[in-house]
């Protein structure tokens, strides 16, 4: 049973029929018979598509086994076809791992080390970002970037840091940002219940995924659709108050400590308006105060 603080990651069952709903019958060689409730496949189909007993995969829906083999989990994982990300999420959630389930409470810390490496990126936007997409540290760059409306050494305090996550949805700055605010929005959901998955005992991300389903509908419907995602690189479309549109490709390195943080670096095409938006943004000659965006 899981304490009254954990996060709602998702539960095996519940990840199990949102991956049900999403399989129709005919796409695995199964004939259809008589009217359908609910969309996707029925436990009894999926049973005998992962060779286990109808029996055996409604207990499991149902919470009622615990630590399922790994044959049962990869043979669910080639009946619904899922990817990597999946499939891992899967496994966190049929068979968690002890000592991965928690993290302590205490404000999470950026080697110096780390810090001095992302200020030394003097012409690369970066950002330090924790487990729960708090912002750690930033250059003067990734800050003048994502978040030039927000003070600079907010990082430093732990009660006051930015969470990009909460800013996405929350803030009307940040979601002028982002063109493709849809798309940010998807990748981020899916991202952050993969870190769910793994700890669903933090009571931090608990904390945040709750006041994000009550204050933010868009947040709400996204998390209820169980999608996860690792994103390591993709490109950003922004729509920036100060130097205006550019496209920025963005690489996620995480730190090998396994403390969950990660450096999220963003460039632009060499030779591109973009590129020169960001040396513009860096050189800081007489630009305008950070301003809300203009559709």
């Amino acid at each position: 049973m899981r304490s009254a603080g954990s996060v709602d990651s998702g539960t095996l069952g519940d990840f199990l029929r949102t991956l049900r709903a999403r399989v129709t019958p005919e796409s695995v060689g199964l004939v259809s018979y008589g009217a359908r409730r609910v969309p996707g496949l029925r436990r009894e189909e999926l049973a005998q598509l992962a060779g286990v007993s109808p029996t055996y995969y409604t207990r499991l829906e149902q919470g009622q086994s615990a630590n399922a083999s790994e044959s049962v989990i990869e043979a669910l994982a080639r009946a619904l076809a899922l990817d990597n990300d999946e499939r891992a999420h899967l496994h966190e959630l049929a068979r968690p791992q002890p000592g991965r389930r928690s993290r302590p409470p205490r404000p999470e810390v950026v080697r110096p080390g780390t810090r001095q490496l992302v200020n030394a990126m003097t012409e690369v936007p970066a950002v330090v970002l924790g487990l729960r997409n708090e912002v750690l540290a930033w250059n003067r760059l990734g800050h003048l970037l994502l978040a030039g409306h927000q003070d600079f050494t907010a990082p430093d305090r732990p009660a006051d840091r930015p969470n990009l996550t909460r800013m996405l949805f929350l803030d009307p700055h940040t979601r002028d940002l982002h063109v493709r605010w849809d798309e940010e929005a998807a990748r981020a959901v899916a991202a952050l219940r993969l870190v769910a998955g793994r700890f669903p005992d933090d009571p931090a991300l608990a904390a945040l995924i709750g006041e994000l389903c009550m204050k933010s509908p868009a947040f709400a419907g996204l998390w209820a659709k169980h999608s996860v995602r690792s994103c390591v690189s993709g490109t950003k479309q922004l729509r920036h108050p100060v130097v205006g549109r550019l496209e920025v490709d963005f690489e996620v390195m995480h730190l090998p400590d396994g403390s969950g943080q990660r450096i999220i670096t963003h460039t632009a095409a060499p030779g591109t308006g973009s590129e020169a938006a960001l040396r513009l943004l860096g050189a800081g000659l007489d630009l305008p105060a950070f301003t809300p965006a203009v559709r």
